[in-house]
């Protein structure tokens, strides 16, 4: 089955808010072999004039796959994740993400290619953090662009 060309251009509501923790950072640095203090101990994040400690750059791919999740998980969509092989992945960060961030994520479906047999998924995950004063408004922080590649029945 191929990926339904119709969901290019989609875009998705705003995700309910992942709050940043301490430990998930500390886990995910350790996970990924980042050993920069300011990842692991606050003096020194706070120190380096971060309000707390700092998550490595590829830790927004956490959100960003959660935002996905509901387009990948979509059958409608038609994508067999058995039959995807991750074939790029994007990021662009306006600040960095940091422990106590409340993100949230919109993503939008950039394209749908199909050719030879396989289909070509684009998405882009618009990650914003929620003002702490509750206004609702949300400060851009990072974009991942993600390309999946999905294998047709044959290839």
């Amino acid at each position: 089955m191929a990926i339904n060309a119709d969901y290019a251009g989609r875009e998705y509501p705003a995700t309910a808010p992942y709050s940043v923790g301490r430990e998930k950072i500390r886990e995910f640095a350790s996970a990924v072999g980042s050993s920069h203090p300011a990842h692991h101990d606050v003096a020194t994040a706070r120190g380096l004039g971060y309000p707390d400690l700092i998550a490595p750059p590829t830790f927004a791919v956490i959100v960003a796959q959660r935002a996905e999740a509901p387009f990948v998980q979509d059958p409608a969509a038609g994508i067999d994740f058995t039959r995807v092989v991750h074939a790029d992945e994007r990021f662009v960060h306006r600040r960095p993400i940091v422990a106590g961030d409340e993100l949230v994520t919109v993503l939008h479906v950039d394209s749908v290619t199909q050719r030879a047999g396989i289909s070509m998924v684009t998405t882009r995950a618009e990650i914003g953090a929620l003002a702490a004063d509750g206004s609702g408004a949300v400060e851009p922080v990072a974009t991942v662009t993600s390309s999946l590649v999905v294998r047709g029945e044959d290839a």
